[in-house]
């Protein structure tokens, strides 16, 4: 019998590590499916019960260098641990940094067309280069020597070897000339102090990145509650939200979350459901409706019929999918790992070539000579500016955007997010203002001020979306509003109350076709057609006499429409996906100029739908601003989250656009364009580096002082064409 187990991994930092263990893992008889997420540090095992153990699973993956244990609980890791791990990272960088100063100051003093510049005579002495670069090499630095041992223990090769080889190339040469040479003053210790200063930079990065990708999951989490309120032969008592079975009944008091899903039997409700539907209108419910997990109730007592477990809610639902669509991603960062998986071989064939060939052929019997060659051949195939092509192109890329209101989770996703040939907006707060807005007024018998004042008057305390947009504004017309006395919510219709003696209703159509209140002919097409064009619709009745119709509707926002024919303008396909009803999708859909749109829509079916338009190979973008979008955002190849929405939306989105403004994703694809173009020059540059210098270096045309200088004048080149995105 097959079992699925989640389990926490620590020890991993590159792709090269999540690759090792499922490899290791999936060798054991019975393990069916192995997926390590290193973004999240937890892998997911599938096994035969028969065949193997958990335990025996853990013990080989501690084996081979990690710590491996089964999660208890499936929730975000410790707050406590992942800063404790971020400190020592960056505590680790800065020690680093400041060791390196003095030895990058020195290095001004092997070029003489900058000799201008003054390099303290203490800064050239070998033993002090050699005193400051022994705790950079061994100290902050074993974690190379640790993690390229357990690469190579386990049969592969990733970026920690050539980083290990490179550097102790570096050091241990340089410290050979330090107790060797007595005028000597061209040392390399620099080189092994910056080759592991910016790769611990790149790590930090990392490190924090990584723990950014759990704040969605947490904040999902802390939306489930932990009890509920039971109700048994007419007695109520708290029960934990987890031991609730199908049949239970709850009980539902007004501003209380939903804790589990059901179906009502009885009381009527209005409960915001924008957590699942980005629907800015609470839901009227009634006997029959159902009610969600996560959702809050508003005004009205609900009793509700549970009608899934705990572990099955369309909250649950939504969880899963974010959790499992993050690990789905491949980091795009660690690509420089892949690469180095058959560089770092080849290289180190290479090294040992050119030492064979220069002992025995070209200086025979000469192992000084040929061991210089060696070490100038790995100094001049260090991975510096390897492993800077791409980080610096997209730390000046992100530093561009975000001072447009752009903000990139991960620099990976700086590069991918050009390469995307369609995008996917959510409605709600994405397109639209996100707020209800009176739209249209019609009034009988009244002066249009006097049936504000008195609308405003019963509406004020209300506190419901519509109500406040006609507050806000009546307020914008009439600064001072007369007492209701008498106000009485009408749960899932609207209110009454008394204004200057009148009574005063304004419901929703339903309500007065309940009560046998009809309009006139020319009131009820127009209630008709503003129900058309998607707009919520609200009636009032003044001493039981019909007086007026109020429409409030989320309007689109004035940049939606340029954004949209901007993104066309690119090439992209722009589709629209709303939970909303289908006539105020059609409506937005034709106002923004979008032909390809879906209404009343799930999280889970945007999710489907967006993985069914990757399944054509072009990359998808997905914009959202609601809890609800989260899943998509988490399964589209880029989800984008507008800043204006909620915190959950933001966390689960790889990039968010701070303004809300839709026009800033405009912005942020041609920043990524000439971001991955500049990306493609520093790679272009750095491959054409090593097949030009490692050739010279090995046929003896570069002593390891310009193998040196040439590493440097190549990182050089890449920092400098980086900055070109300025």
């Amino acid at each position: 019998m097959d079992e699925t187990t989640y389990l926490d991994v620590k020890g991993m930092h590159c792709a090269a590590c999540a690759t090792r263990i499922e490899k290791a893992v999936s060798k054991l008889d019975g393990v069916t499916e192995i997926n390590v997420n290193l973004a999240t540090e937890k892998g997911r095992v599938t096994f035969n019960k028969n065949r193997t153990t958990l335990s025996d699973i853990i013990n080989r993956i501690n084996k081979i260098g990690f710590e491996a244990k089964k999660v208890i609980q499936n929730t975000a890791q410790s707050e406590s641990e992942k800063r404790k791990e971020i400190t020592v990272l960056k505590w680790n960088f800065i020690v680093s940094a400041l060791l390196t100063f003095p030895l990058a100051w020195a290095m001004f003093a092997h070029f003489h067309f900058i000799s201008f510049i003054k390099v303290p005579a203490l800064f050239t002495y070998p033993l002090f280069q050699f005193a400051l670069t022994i705790p950079i090499q061994f100290i902050i630095g074993f974690q190379f020597y640790e993690r390229a041992w357990r690469a190579l223990r386990s049969g592969s090769a990733n970026m920690d070897v050539l980083v290990v080889l490179s550097t102790s190339a570096a050091f241990f040469y340089s410290h050979y000339l330090t107790f060797t040479s007595s005028n000597s003053t061209v040392l390399y210790y620099e080189t092994s102090a910056f080759i592991i200063t910016f790769i611990l930079l790149g790590k930090l990065l990392e490190a924090k990145t990584k723990w950014s990708t759990t704040e969605a999951i947490k904040k999902l989490y802390q939306l489930q509650t932990k009890t509920a309120t039971v109700y048994v032969e007419g007695k109520e008592y708290k029960s934990p939200v987890d031991h609730l079975l199908p049949g239970d009944i709850i009980i539902l008091k007004p501003g209380e979350k939903v804790p589990i899903d059901g179906k009502v039997i009885e009381g009527n409700s209005m409960i915001d459901e924008s957590l699942l539907t980005g629907e800015s209108l609470p839901a009227s419910k009634h006997l029959g409706s159902n009610v969600y997990a996560g959702t809050i109730n508003q005004n009205g007592l609900l009793k509700f019929q549970v009608t899934k477990r705990d572990s099955e809610t369309m909250l649950s639902q939504i969880i899963r999918i974010v959790e499992e669509a993050q690990g789905s991603k491949a980091p795009i960062q660690h690509i420089a790992d892949k690469v180095t998986a058959i560089f770092v071989p080849i290289v180190i064939i290479i090294a040992l070539f050119t030492f064979a060939a220069w002992y025995t052929t070209f200086q025979p019997g000469d192992f000084n000579e040929a061991l210089e060659k060696v070490i100038a051949v790995l100094i001049v195939a260090c991975p510096c500016a390897l492993g800077l092509a791409t980080p610096t192109s997209v730390m000046v890329g992100s530093g561009r955007a975000a001072q447009s209101g752009i903000l990139f989770k991960e620099g990976g996703f700086l590069e991918l997010l050009g390469r995307c040939k369609t995008v996917v907006l959510d409605k709600t707060g994405t397109l639209t203002k996100g707020v209800p807005q009176i739209t249209d007024i019609y009034v009988e018998h009244l002066s249009r001020n006097a049936f504000l004042e008195i609308i405003g008057a019963a509406e004020i305390g209300s506190g419901h979306p519509v109500a406040n947009a006609i507050v806000h504004e009546v307020k914008t017309k009439i600064h001072s509003l007369p007492k209701a006395h008498d106000v009485l919510s009408i749960p899932g219709y609207g209110v009454k109350a008394t204004v200057y003696g009148k009574q005063v209703v304004i419901a929703n159509p339903s309500y007065f076709q309940k009560n046998d209140q009809g309009l006139h002919s020319e009131a009820d097409s127009l209630v008709a057609k503003l129900e058309a064009e998607g707009k919520t619709v609200m009636i009032a009745f003044i001493d039981s006499r019909f007086a007026g119709i109020i429409a409030v509707a989320d309007e689109l926002k004035t940049s939606s429409i340029v954004a949209v024919s901007q993104l066309k303008q690119l090439g992209l396909d722009v589709i629209m996906l709303s939970g909303d009803n289908r006539n105020s999708c059609k409506t937005a859909a034709k106002k923004a100029g979008i032909k390809k749109y879906q209404s009343e829509v799930t999280p889970q079916d945007k999710a489907s739908i967006i993985s069914q338009l990757q399944q054509n190979g072009n990359g998808v973008i997905m914009v959202g601003d609601g809890i609800n979008d989260a899943p998509a955002l988490a399964v589209a190849d880029i989800g984008v989250a507008i800043g204006t929405g909620s915190d959950i939306a933001i966390e689960s989105g790889d990039i968010t656009i701070i303004k809300g403004d839709l026009t800033r994703l405009v912005d942020a694809i041609t920043i990524s364009k000439k971001t991955m173009k500049n990306i493609k020059q520093n790679l272009l540059w750095a491959f054409l580096y090593n097949i030009i210098m490692i050739p010279f270096a090995m046929l003896g045309f570069l002593a390891p002082w310009l193998a040196g200088a040439a590493m440097a004048i190549s990182s050089v080149t890449v920092v400098l064409n980086s900055l070109r995105l300025k």
